[in-house]
């Protein structure tokens, strides 16, 4: 879906007849990386290390879609989230909002641009003020940028809330007096309150029971068709982010392994991460699960101080050859296909192609399916001594 926008906002570049808004992507991000350092282990050492949270991260996104960010925890998907509303300095690269590059911008500058860029965090929790009431909270956008009187800030936060399924009448409790849910429906209205055109929803339900998250998701949907918002929606649930999200971007140690359509990334799978990924899904029919490709990785994510050299994920990949070790991939289409869909891997997967009997053929890279590790159990109780 897009949405068309007005050219109002403070530090817009004006687009020109033939770059329209509703070609050109809202957000560009081109060669993102951000490292924090970390102390040496080493006693009196000065020397410092740096975990590569994100490495070398470029996307788009397209007005008034949704794109779905998703990995296993410690990715890096919160770090790149933070880099892309500018919450974090990039260590390198460059982010572009609207046509206009906002990498380098001070604080000063960037404030009028926090309009337009807002976020949704994942703890309803830790993301509001415990000592303030609800009606602060969520007129503080209006009271920074100096916006309406008080008395009409009072209305118009009543109407916000009015508007997530709030009652306006709570607007002088406090956060601890509200449900998980509704505190999420404060931080959601706090982030609507001056109509930003990009929402940054950061694992907005993870916390939330499963009732409640579909409450947040519908209520989320809603509101991206009455204002023409576009979302980051990042999750570590598939199931949630594919009923979401347009596009999806994996993401695996700091990069993006692979981007699709919806539809497109469920039911043609081209990156093993993903892929395996994909079979840890829970399944409804005990039939089909047993039919289901099940792949069971081996290994933890390796060290973001020490990331693997050439592709990131061979150190677990079933398909990792002696090339995936030098060489890094570029997130390109694969089989020299023009769709939408790109794979960031040397090896990708052909559509029907069944990974778990593949296996790897660089040293020191072990990778089991389920049927070997029932195999390989079975042979180890038998192999025990029984005692008598």
């Amino acid at each position: 879906m897009s949405a068309s926008h007005g050219s109002g906002v403070p530090g817009a570049e004006v687009s020109t007849p033939d770059d329209s808004p509703s070609d050109r992507p809202l957000l560009r991000v081109e060669h993102v990386s951000k490292s924090f350092p970390v102390r040496s282990t080493k006693l009196f050492s000065r020397e410092h290390e740096f975990v590569q949270a994100v490495s070398d991260v470029s996307l788009e996104v397209l007005p008034g879609e949704t794109l779905g960010l998703v990995g296993e925890t410690g990715c890096g998907k919160s770090t790149l989230a933070r880099c892309i509303a500018r919450l974090y300095d990039l260590t390198s690269g460059a982010v572009t909002f609207d046509g206009r590059d906002i990498s380098t911008l001070s604080r000063r500058d960037l404030r009028p641009l926090r309009s337009e860029i807002q976020m949704i965090f994942q703890d309803p929790y830790g993301s509001l003020n415990p000592r303030r009431r609800v009606g602060s909270i969520i007129g503080d956008p209006f009271a920074i940028h100096g916006i309406d009187s008080r008395s009409e800030r009072k209305t118009k936060v009543q109407e916000l809330m009015e508007l997530v399924g709030l009652n306006p009448e709570h607007y002088n409790r406090f956060p601890a007096e509200f449900s998980g849910g509704q505190r999420q429906r404060i931080g959601t209205a706090r982030a609507l309150a001056l109509r930003p055109r990009m929402i940054v929803c950061d694992e907005p339900v993870s916390a939330l029971d499963v009732s409640v998250q579909a409450q947040i998701i519908n209520l989320l949907k809603d509101l991206q068709g009455e204002f023409g918002l576009t979302y980051i929606f990042i999750s570590h649930d598939l199931s949630v982010v594919r009923h979401v999200s347009d596009r999806i971007a994996v993401m695996y140690l700091g990069r993006i392994v692979e981007v699709a359509p919806s539809s497109e990334l469920f039911t043609n799978t081209r990156h093993p991460y993903t892929r395996a990924l994909l079979s840890a899904l829970p399944v409804a029919d005990p039939d089909a699960a047993d039919r289901r490709e099940s792949i069971v990785l081996v290994g933890d994510i390796p060290s973001p101080t020490n990331p693997p050299s050439g592709c990131r994920f061979h150190t677990r990949c079933p398909k990792a050859r002696p090339d995936c070790v030098v060489t890094n991939p570029e997130l390109e289409p694969a089989f020299d296909d023009a769709s939408e869909h790109l794979t960031a891997c040397l090896h990708p997967l052909a559509q029907g192609e069944d990974m778990s009997q593949s296996k790897p053929q660089i040293e020191d890279t072990e990778i089991f399916t389920a049927p070997d590790l029932a195999q390989e159990l079975a042979q180890e109780m038998n192999d025990e001594p029984r005692s008598h």
